[in-house]
């Protein structure tokens, strides 16, 4: 998909003289973190629903995103592809969007309350060749949703559910595959990373001509 991020040129020019934006990715300062400390804690996740508690260190946040990065290459995700997420706050989130800086794919960050209607359109505007959601949450099924409108979705190639047991689980197609490769060449730090879609879209403002949520911002 092709990113036209509205201004970014000259905010970056403004940034970068201020000082606020330096020519650096999450990756680099990842990669500074696992060289200074790797065994310091990085991420701690408790899940309310089960209990669980997930610490990850530095060094554990890069195998991870490493891992993640090739599984979703091998799903046929390339460069400037979108990987949508509709995850709660569970640290599959953030490997994921470490795995997709890694290998220059773009993560759609959707909220966990979308249903059928709100997501039939994200997935469609932003081309999503991928979609990651709980198998299950809050006593929803997520996968059977997200299955069920995949036909509706040519670009859509992969509905990947967290928690499932199947083929397509996370841990199946992208936590545990056998992993002798690394990621392809990083990409450079003025690539868009991010695309964020507000609830709000064309077909259901009552003056569509005026919404400003016309289009995704890019990031």
């Amino acid at each position: 998909m092709d990113f036209d991020a509205v201004l970014l040129a000259p905010r970056r020019a403004q940034m970068v003289a201020q000082g606020y934006w330096p020519d650096r990715t999450i990756n680099d300062a990842l990669d500074t973190c696992v060289a200074a400390c790797p065994e310091k804690t990085a991420l701690v996740a408790h899940r309310m629903d089960g209990g669980a508690t997930t610490r990850l260190t530095y060094r554990d946040l890069a195998r991870l995103a490493d891992r993640v990065g090739v599984g979703l290459a091998r799903l046929g995700v390339q460069r400037s592809d979108v990987v949508s997420v509709q995850l709660p706050n569970w640290w599959q989130f953030t490997v994921l969007a470490l795995a997709c800086a890694r290998i220059g794919a773009v993560m759609n960050p959707l909220m966990h309350i979308f249903r059928e209607r709100e997501l039939s359109f994200m997935l469609a505007h932003g081309e999503s060749r991928v979609v990651v959601a709980p198998k299950q949450f809050r006593g929803f099924d997520f996968e059977n949703m997200l299955t069920g409108l995949q036909s509706k979705l040519p670009a859509l190639r992969q509905v990947v559910a967290v928690g499932g047991t199947g083929e397509n689980s996370f841990d199946a197609l992208l936590a545990r595959p056998p992993c002798s490769s690394t990621p392809r060449a990083r990409p450079a730090s003025r690539k868009a990373s991010c695309i964020r879609q507000t609830r709000c879209f064309p077909t259901s403002c009552a003056t569509p001509s005026a919404c400003s949520c016309r289009a995704p911002t890019w990031c």
